[in-house]
Formats: C-alpha cells, structure tokens, sequence
C-alpha cells in the first residue's frame, strides 16, 4: 500500500517509528516532514498529506501532532478527504468499516506508540463495508441527499 506520512515537531518522534514500522510491513511510505523537534505548523503538513490522498498518489495517510485533532481538522478541508482522530482500536475500526476514513490522524501526547502501531495496523487492514454506509459517505464527500 502507498502510504503519505507527516507530523509537527510535537509528532515527530512517533511519525519516525510509525513509518520504520511500515517500511518493515513493505508498504511504499512517502514522508512529508517534518524532520525535527523545532516548531512547526501543523496545518502545513496535514495539507501536503492530504493532497496526496485526494489525487490518488497515497492510498492512505497518516498525520501525528500532539493530539491527532488539529491535523484532522486541517486534512479534512481537502476533498476527498476524511480524515479521522484515533485514540483507540475500536474506533480505528469503526472509522474505516463506516466512513471509509482514508487518512489516520494521530496524537503523539495521547496514545503512546505501542497502541499508535496497534491503531495503525487495523486501520490499514480494515476495509469499508459498503452498503448503507455508501450512502453517508456519499454525503461526506459532498454528493447531495
């Protein structure tokens, strides 16, 4: 799978084991910064993540500031994105199976790494189930009722 990866400074240390942890599943992992601790903006990254996703370059993305929110926020601006804010499995699951979430934002300061590699993998390996959620998502994506 072709994944886009990017975090803010607050991130950057679980963006760096997360995409180890892909590149050792095989996966075509691109990285779109940052590559430090030094401040950052975090809507600038969400965005090049984003963008990927949305033009079919990255099958999925995958965003890590301090608390997943504000990059969920900034990616889901971009159509054709739904990006969604993990904190556990249950919705890591439920946000793929329902929503066809297709960028995984994370919090760096809420979910400690061995539970973000755990979110990541189901994530990744749940598909969307269609059916009466094809609909919603519809909707999501901007198609009229």
């Amino acid at each position: 799978m072709r994944i886009a990866i990017a975090a803010d400074h607050a991130g950057f240390p679980l963006k760096q084991e997360l995409r180890e942890r892909l590149a050792a599943d095989g996966h075509e992992v691109s990285d779109f910064g940052t590559q430090n601790t030094e401040s950052t903006d975090y809507p600038d990254y969400a965005t090049l993540v984003a963008r990927e996703v949305a033009a079919g370059r990255a099958d999925r993305g995958v965003l890590v500031c301090s608390t997943g929110i504000g990059m969920a926020i900034a990616a889901n601006k971009v159509a054709g994105v739904r990006a969604a804010p993990v904190t556990d499995l249950d919705t890591a699951r439920l946000s793929r199976e329902h929503n066809d979430a297709n960028v995984l934002a994370l919090g760096a300061r809420i979910v400690a790494p061995p539970l973000a590699e755990a979110i990541l993998a189901v994530f990744l390996d749940t598909p969307f189930e269609g059916g009466r959620h094809e609909r919603r998502v519809a909707k999501l994506d901007g198609d009229p009722p």
